[in-house]
């Protein structure tokens, strides 16, 4: 049984880690703002939860104690990262932070368009 529950904390910390070099291979290969906070708002948020779930795991099943903050700081996490990822690329689009050169799609062009207009 304690083959399977290190096992677990191993591969959990290793997917965490993993994720967190993802986000930062992103942060210093992507071109602009909003593909870096896409890196950093997704990819660390399950980084660092899935760092936590192999606390948890590890001080419940080693240590025998139960923490529910690591509980409620996976959840915190898990809630406010992409959603401030999302703000902080919303917020940019909206001071004047243009994309890329190659971006494709702007979704954000005729509520930029829009806002523009009520100011005037």
């Amino acid at each position: 049984m304690m083959i399977l529950i290190n096992t677990l904390i191993i591969l959990s910390i290793a997917l965490g880690t993993f994720f967190i070099i993802v986000t930062a291979i992103g942060l210093i290969r992507f071109p602009d703002v909003y593909t870096r906070a896409h890196a950093a708002s997704k990819s660390a948020t399950l980084g660092v939860m899935f760092i936590l779930i192999g606390a948890f795991i590890y001080f419940w099943a080693e240590e025998g104690v139960y923490n529910p903050r690591l509980l409620l700081g996976i959840l915190f996490l898990f809630i406010t990262g992409p959603v401030g990822g999302h703000l902080m690329a919303r917020a940019a689009y909206f001071s004047g932070v243009k994309p890329w050169k190659g971006t494709v799609k702007d979704d954000l062009k005729k509520e930029y368009d829009r806002k523009k207009a009520c100011e005037k």
